[in-house]
């Protein structure tokens, strides 16, 4: 019974990490790239998904052997780093959970004919009922997994109907004619920057699944985690190379929505609003999940009231939201904030593993720290090369 449990915690991990990831920035930024690159675009993905793999596996292992949170392991790095990552990641998970709901708001405006202010709201009150739920972790799990199938099916009707040139994308995904740096820093941080990294491992701590005896399960939801974003990556960036290669259009004011509606029609358009909404209903409850879980061991008061913390973080989101607004220009932007993110809460981890305090006889592969040290550099270099081009412009 219990390794049933341990399974369907496994799972759940995976899916929230995963449903995490795949929210309405997901949905926009791979429209957009795909218009911008072509049959390119697949390298950048096929890039993202090794990158993202190195980073979840090391941290996936580091947090399940130290059983700890991430911001408790940074400051057993060095004092008052744990303050820092998590404000990081906290600030991270708040601009990811603005435009996941109005990503969600947008879902209701294509599906009711509501406005994308009204839809925001109707979405923030049922993510809140999800933590208001007695058993809401185990809540959560079932929506991750219903919500992370869901978008999984659409996105795979509208891949087929779009007709996309395959033998094409194979080609261009091992030799690109085009690239581009922000592609990558924003789909990598998109994946698994900020927050959406630590979603997965987190929960597991929370349900119980942690130390060396588990590590080979661990490395099953970790790579499960990043299988799920990827596939649904590589189905929309399908679906919508079948729609630029065929000479439509995209809507830069919803470049996802075109996808769908030129594909499908207004059969099509209806069904990218159920895609949209359960993106951002999904990364609503993962986004203030994990971001809280940042701070919650900071202080008792955080952890007797994390509930109605996560709560609260759920209903600023929405309220900055309709402060703000311009949906599109946030779900492009907060990737590549949370792609900054990346390499150093990786590389704090990568650190992490060698500190016998915290890890205490497990050894990290030699082979994972090289590679995670890999993507910190590369993470670090394109970060760097973004921010002197934003100051460019």
């Amino acid at each position: 019974m219990t390794k049933k449990y341990n399974w369907s915690v496994l799972v759940g991990a995976a899916f929230l990490m995963a449903t995490s990831a795949i929210g309405p920035g997901f949905l926009t930024q791979t429209a957009v790239f795909t218009a911008q690159l072509g049959a390119s675009f697949g390298f950048v993905i096929l890039l993202s998904v090794v990158l993202d793999a190195i980073a979840q596996l090391n941290i996936w292992r580091i947090i399940a052997v130290a059983d700890q949170p991430a911001q408790d392991i940074a400051n057993k790095v060095f004092s008052g780093l744990g303050y820092f990552i998590s404000f990081l990641v906290f600030l991270g998970g708040m601009a990811f959970n603005i435009g996941n709901i109005a990503g969600a708001g947008l879902g209701l405006n294509v599906l009711f004919g509501v406005s994308v202010g009204q839809g925001a709201v109707m979405s923030a009150i049922i993510a809140i009922g999800i933590f208001i739920y007695k058993e809401a972790g185990k809540a959560m799990d079932l929506f991750a997994k219903i919500m992370g199938g869901l978008k999984i099916l659409l996105a795979l009707f509208i891949a087929y109907i779009s007709k996309p040139p395959l033998a094409e994308a194979v080609i261009r995904s091992v030799n690109p004619t085009h690239f581009s740096f922000v592609a990558v820093l924003t789909i990598v941080g998109g994946t698994v920057g900020g927050y959406i990294t630590f979603a997965g491992a987190h929960r597991l701590l929370d349900a119980g699944l942690s130390g060396q005896q588990n590590l080979p399960a661990i490395n099953k939801g970790a790579l499960s985690a990043v299988g799920l974003a990827s596939l649904m990556r590589i189905l929309l960036f399908i679906a919508a190379l079948g729609v630029v290669s065929a000479g439509g259009k995209l809507d830069p004011g919803n470049p996802a929505a075109s996808v769908f509606q030129l594909a499908a029609g207004a059969f099509g358009y209806k069904l990218f609003g159920l895609v949209m909404w359960s993106a951002g209903i999904s990364s609503v409850v993962g986004s203030a999940y994990t971001s809280v879980s940042f701070i919650k061991s900071f202080h008792p008061f955080i952890l007797k009231f994390n509930r109605q913390i996560i709560i609260g973080f759920i209903i600023l989101s929405g309220i900055i939201f309709l402060m703000i607004g311009k949906p599109v220009k946030i779900l492009l932007t907060v990737g590549a904030i949370n792609g900054f993110i990346l390499p150093i809460s990786l590389g704090i981890m990568l650190v992490a593993a060698y500190r016998s305090k915290i890890i205490s006889t497990y050894k990290q592969p030699l082979w994972l720290t090289v590679l995670g040290v890999l993507v910190v550099a590369t993470m670090a270099w394109m970060s760097y090369g973004v921010i002197l081009q934003l100051l460019r412009n």
